[in-house]
């Protein structure tokens, strides 16, 4: 099935869950996709504050938008890797493992109720260690078993720059795939936005947040302001991502590519896109 990021509003829970059932039926007729409704649903219930003693999520970049760009883009690899011929055989079971991995990767933003302490950016540096552990709180609720809950957890742990995925304990070959997809569709959802370039600022009160909140020294900072973490955009894509996506994440971004696998790949293409207008806002000559 071929697709633009411009097809599904990702603002819009409802229509990803429109567009994730579409590829699952593909895949798996006869899956009983009111799965993915609730699942999406209990997301959106999660991020606006109805799921446990938690508030509602309150970070501006790492916001509900983003985990619909990321579970939209995963979706799509999933399908990409299924219908291209993957080596290893998915199963309707990983479909299910897979979607509450990159639904939930980001809830370790939550702040607890009576928390008035900033907002949940200041847990930057912990947020994949809190998803993993506020997901058994969701996913017991659901009647998971714990092995599924372990799986879930080890597909969040791939996510973050500092993740390594041969430290994850992972059950089998497949529970390794679907969190090198979990990786992909993290960085490449966020990365391919139109609107990335201009939530990088957005992006650095977070990083400014948490580092404030651990009491890091200014000079020992990643970046010292918002145009620093520009400037580094290019490096950090070209140096971090693309290895990481290539390397460890065995390139199974090459499943996002439309007709698999001479195709064009829209996010990529989008990515790539993006860094070049963040070097143009960079670069740019001042007037």
């Amino acid at each position: 099935m071929s697709y633009t990021l411009q097809d599904i509003d990702t603002r819009a829970p409802q229509a990803v869950a429109r567009a994730v059932k579409q590829l699952v039926q593909d895949l798996f007729p006869a899956f009983p996709v009111a799965f993915v409704d609730e699942a999406i649903a209990d997301t959106q219930n999660i991020f606006e504050g109805r799921f446990a003693d938690f508030q509602a999520m309150d970070t501006v970049y790492h916001d509900l938008e983003h985990t619909m760009q990321a579970t939209l883009c995963w979706m799509r690899l999933f399908h990409g890797y299924v219908r291209g011929g993957g080596e290893l055989p998915l199963t309707e079971h990983d479909l299910r493992v897979g979607l509450f991995g990159i639904l939930l990767h980001d809830i370790g933003y939550l702040k607890r109720q009576g928390d008035e302490v900033g907002t949940g950016a200041k847990y930057t540096f912990v947020h994949e260690r809190r998803s993993c552990e506020m997901s058994v709180v969701c996913l017991l609720q659901r009647g998971w078993s714990l092995d599924d809950i372990f799986a879930v957890q080890h597909l969040i742990s791939c996510t973050g720059p500092r993740a390594l995925m041969d430290a994850i304990p992972f059950d089998s070959r497949a529970e390794r795939l679907l969190g090198q997809m979990v990786c992909t569709a993290d960085y490449l959802g966020q990365m391919s936005d139109p609107g990335y370039p201009d939530k990088l600022p957005v992006l650095f009160c977070e990083f400014e947040e948490s580092d404030d909140y651990r009491g890091i020294a200014r000079k020992e900072r990643a970046f010292a302001n918002a145009t620093e973490l520009m400037q580094n955009t290019p490096v950090f894509w070209q140096d971090v991502v693309i290895p990481k996506l290539e390397i460890e994440c065995a390139g199974v971004c090459h499943y996002l590519s439309r007709p698999f696998p001479d195709g064009p790949n829209p996010y990529i293409a989008a990515v790539e896109a993006n860094i070049e207008r963040v070097k143009q806002r960079v670069w740019a000559p001042a007037v």
